[in-house]
């Protein structure tokens, strides 16, 4: 009986000891659900957010490069190839997205948003789960939502420009290489290689991310010892034909459709001069105004970048990964560096890697804060409230313009006396005073133009930009016009008389300039006269003589008087 009872007791010990150790694993396990739910619910509410203004703004006028892909992706719908009916040095990649966009979304400036939003949230998974990938999910949350929101930041002002798609194809792109140095599947490498080339035929920029998968597959067979060089040649040749696979049947599809020869010519010897144009003294300070900007509008993040940069030095978890953030870093601001330009959407190439950065120092500085504190939990909520202090500011200090639902009010913050609000109204009224097959000159680079008013432009030119600029096509160019207008005799002329519509350099032939004068206005009658007064005050008066009561800051829209 003694020996049944002390059996008795021993199992009882041992089963409520076994309870106590499962009421302890619940008590974590729900500490660490509780956790998981906050940092989900942080991610959906501050991402929803953002995609709230996106929707809020989708009626925002289009701007120039915006106009330009939504021109040359209605030409495509219509059966027309790129570069055969609208001249530009860009990539014929994003003028086939555009026009998929337009497919899907409708021929409107609130379709191509909407699109656009899509895109943008597509990025933003897709850069948690990179993030996520090296340096957990703290940090994957933490690049997401600092992209959502900086990628709609005034200071940058990529609405719908090329390098939205340039991001999302190079992140995706990326997040597949990872994938193949863990699996070793060549299909992940292939895929990888493809994404990238196909980044570069959205925009010659994302030739750097092309650079940066390169380093980076290097940088992990490397690591392997002894090195198998058999191997590093594979994958490099697998990789490197992949790449440029995308590049290799765009051109043959252009030497089909006969346009190969224009292609090459404005991607890659006009653009060699144009990429020569500003010294880099000038580059320069345009690059300081804008990082000033961005520094302005998201300081904590850019402090929280800093410090996780340099975190590489003392954190042995982030020093692991240092080539990754290192070489993403470079390659990501090389992508911004071409021709020293440095304009303000060039910078949402740069973006995810400052956000990586930002998330990474947020977890450099709970992992400096564990050494002090203890508990776990309380350095991850700790974590997450960093996370939420730096998006707070980044939105606090760009309320005004986030905040702002009228698309006009948008357009004025953004750029300023540009007149993307006037162009709609000046399409909407060609186009009901007009027949399809008519045809407008516009003399100045606002391609928006033809694309609102599904009216097709009277010459290829649809900038007048390559005709202001010192480059050694210039002068044939405008001449090439002339020509093309002479002999075409469209039945509207479009004179914009705005600064940034024409850029006129100091050098500048104004060969054009003065054949506008002498044989455009006294061969059309004046039908239109817009001019912003201010911003916030458009004159439009239609069916008068009117003259402008300034020197800039008008339009001048004509008929051919028959």
């Amino acid at each position: 009986m003694i020996r049944a009872a002390c059996k008795f007791l021993v199992n009882s010990d041992e089963e409520q000891g076994r309870e106590v150790e499962q009421n302890i694993r619940k008590f974590s396990n729900s500490r660490i659900n509780i956790f998981n739910i906050l940092l989900v619910l942080l991610f959906v509410s501050l991402v929803s957010i953002t995609i709230i203004i996106r929707i809020r703004t989708l009626s925002v006028p289009l701007e120039r490069d915006e106009g330009e892909y939504a021109y040359a992706g209605q030409l495509m719908l219509q059966g027309v190839p790129p570069y055969s009916l609208a001249y530009n040095m860009k990539m014929p990649g994003i003028y086939a997205a555009y026009a998929v966009i337009l497919a899907i979304f409708g021929q409107t400036a609130s379709g191509i948003h909407l699109g656009v939003l899509f895109i943008n949230a597509a990025t933003i998974v897709l850069l948690f789960l990179l993030t996520k990938k090296f340096f957990g999910p703290i940090a994957g949350a933490a690049a997401a939502v600092f992209f959502a929101l900086m990628s709609i930041s005034n200071a940058i002002k990529a609405t719908a420009n090329a390098e939205n798609f340039v991001v999302l194809l190079a992140i995706a792109g990326i997040l597949l290489l990872v994938n193949f140095t863990e699996s070793k599947k060549t299909l992940s490498l292939a895929a990888g290689g493809l994404l990238l080339g196909i980044a570069f035929m959205m925009k010659q920029h994302g030739a750097a991310f092309i650079i940066f998968g390169f380093l980076f597959l290097v940088w992990r067979e490397i690591k392997h010892r002894p090195l198998n060089w058999k191997r590093l040649i594979f994958v490099s040749l697998v990789y490197g034909f992949c790449a440029i696979l995308p590049f290799l049947i765009t051109c043959l599809i252009l030497w089909r459709c006969s346009v190969f020869g224009k292609f090459w010519f404005w991607t890659f010897e006009y653009s060699r001069h144009y990429i020569s144009i500003i010294s880099p003294l000038t580059g320069f300070k345009v690059l300081k105004i804008v990082l000033g900007d961005i520094f302005s509008a998201s300081i904590f993040l850019c402090l929280s970048a800093l410090l996780g940069f340099l975190s590489i030095i003392w954190n042995r978890e982030i020093r692991r990964q240092w080539v990754f953030l290192v070489f993403f870093f470079i390659c990501s601001f090389l992508a911004v560096c071409p021709g020293f330009y440095f304009r303000r959407h060039y910078f949402l190439l740069f973006l995810p890697a400052l956000c990586i950065l930002g998330s990474v120092g947020v977890i450099a500085i709970r992992d400096l804060l564990g050494k002090v504190i203890k508990s776990q939990r309380r350095t991850q909520f700790i974590a997450i409230l960093i996370v939420l202090a730096i998006w707070l500011q980044s939105f606090y200090s760009q309320r005004d313009y986030l905040l702002e639902s009228d698309p006009v009010k948008i357009s004025r913050i953004g750029f300023g006396l540009n007149p993307f609000p006037e162009i709609l109204k000046i399409a909407e009224y060609i186009k009901a005073n007009s027949n399809k097959e008519d045809k407008i000159a516009v003399f100045g680079s606002e391609p928006q133009i033809f694309f609102y008013s599904q009216r097709r432009s009277a010459t290829p030119y649809i900038y007048v930009y390559p005709l202001m600029e010192p480059q050694p096509y210039a002068l044939k160019m405008q001449h090439e016009i002339i020509n093309l207008i002479e002999a075409d005799n469209p039945r509207f002329a479009v004179i914009v008389k705005v600064f940034p519509s024409w850029l006129v350099w100091e050098d500048t032939d104004r060969t054009i300039l003065k054949w506008i004068d002498s044989y455009i206005l006294p061969r059309y009658r004046q039908i239109g006269l817009v001019e912003m007064l201010s911003m916030k005050e458009t004159s439009y008066r239609w069916d008068s003589a009117a003259k402008p009561s300034r020197e800039d800051g008008w339009i001048f829209i004509g008929e051919r008087g028959d």
